[in-house]
């Protein structure tokens, strides 16, 4: 029997005539969504086996948006003039030729425009079309692979257009309802509305590192929506649209896709506008979570933790004296790789998973940074100060991400 495998794409657009010549607007290759072997479904739920008849109309209140809030169409009339429908070309045998398309919304009044870095890296010439139908050549400022930001700049802006204001990802909250406005297929100013599915996801970048408390939504987002704004109701970004999950037979929208939290944005951008780039801080570990079976596997006293699979070669950990798995065993009928170091603590905030180790190393520390671990390594409790370095450009993938 086949088995189908669910994958992450982004979610630029490439224009038909040059889609096997571009390989930057591609899916991710290779990249597939890691799911749980196991997934524990209630059964004994019970079934209604009949829907008992209402005995008399109950009056309710009316329900009213919460303050701030604004209904689609005003929403889209303030919103839709700061999106930028992006067209990038590339100089083939003397000749400027289209070579793809995506989606960005502008940043500030000097006519800074954010976007993804998969959209418009590597292209030759760039031109920004406002919903207006005004058509200006653009730039790159600056971008980011490993949080796929990037920053273009036309000389000004259109008569009317304003930037969007940035929100904040801490006011977000699962089943609130989201818009994004973007060009999918080439269909510029398309706003499509969902809700926030989950948040706190982790998904791929540009790189083998990556990019973490993303937004996953079910508001339709399709190739062309890459680098458009996932706004809530009150017409703030709180993420940038930048990729599917498919069955892996379509790279059209399935009800999953994923947004670059406006944490990052907010990290990230100002960095990119002033030096053109920015530098993250590097660990060097692979790795998992702690789980009830590694737990008893290793007779590890906590049931939470990350656990540190590999060691990057010559990175900080590495230098810190940090140990990766050591042997392999057939516990409990499951294959793991045991004798790895379990981080607990970073600079005394607790860490119960990989994922949190993640997220602080990629939003509270800079390259350079001494942070103190707090591991279980060997049968004791110890502290270890690690000297952060700066992401290296290039590492060899690794099957898990790398913080």
């Amino acid at each position: 029997m086949e088995i189908r495998k669910k994958k992450l794409y982004l979610i630029g657009l490439i224009l038909p005539v040059f889609a096997i010549a571009c390989s930057l607007a591609v899916p991710l290759s290779g990249t597939e969504l890691n799911m749980p072997a196991e997934i524990n479904t209630p059964t004994d739920l019970p079934i209604p086996t009949s829907v008992q008849p209402t005995p008399e109309l109950i009056s309710l209140p009316a329900v009213t948006a919460p303050a701030g809030e604004l209904s689609l169409t005003d929403l889209y009339a303030l919103a839709n003039p700061a999106v930028i429908n992006i067209i990038t070309y590339a100089n083939q045998s003397e000749r400027i030729v289209p070579r793809g398309q995506g989606s960005g919304f502008v940043y500030d009044y000097d006519g800074n425009i954010i976007t993804n870095a998969h959209v418009v890296h590597g292209a030759d010439e760039l031109e920004a079309i406002f919903s207006d139908g005004t058509i200006k050549t653009a730039e790159i400022v600056g971008e980011d692979l490993h949080s796929d930001l990037a920053v273009i700049k036309v000389d000004s802006l259109p008569e009317g257009v304003a930037p969007l204001p940035l929100g904040n990802v801490g006011d977000t909250v699962v089943g609130q309802t989201v818009i994004a406005i973007g060009n999918p297929f080439g269909l510029g100013g398309t706003l499509t509305s969902g809700i926030v599915s989950a948040k706190g996801r982790t998904i791929p970048a540009l790189t083998p590192f990556s990019i973490p408390e993303s937004i996953q939504t079910d508001a339709a987002i399709n190739p062309g929506n890459s680098g458009g704004p996932l706004l809530n109701l009150r017409g703030e970004v709180i993420g940038v649209n930048a990729q599917i999950e498919t069955d892996g037979f379509s790279r059209s929208n399935s009800g999953v896709g994923f947004a670059i939290p406006v944490s990052i944005v907010k990290r990230v951008v100002p960095e990119l506008i002033q030096d053109g780039a920015f530098e993250w801080a590097w660990l060097g570990v692979v790795g998992g979570d702690v789980t009830p079976t590694l737990a008893r596997a290793m007779k590890l006293p906590v049931l939470a933790g990350a656990y540190i699979s590999d060691i990057a070669e010559a990175g900080p950990a590495e230098d810190a004296g940090l140990h990766g798995s050591d042997d392999n065993t057939v516990f409990e009928g499951r294959q793991l790789n045991i004798g790895g170091d379990v981080i607990t603590a970073i600079n005394g905030q607790t860490v119960r998973s990989f994922g949190e180790l993640l997220v602080y190393i990629a939003m509270q520390v800079e390259p350079g940074d001494e942070v103190t671990l707090t591991l279980f390594s060997d049968g004791v409790y110890e502290d270890v100060q690690v000297t952060l370095d700066e992401r290296p450009e290039s590492l060899e993938a690794p099957e898990i991400p790398l913080p």
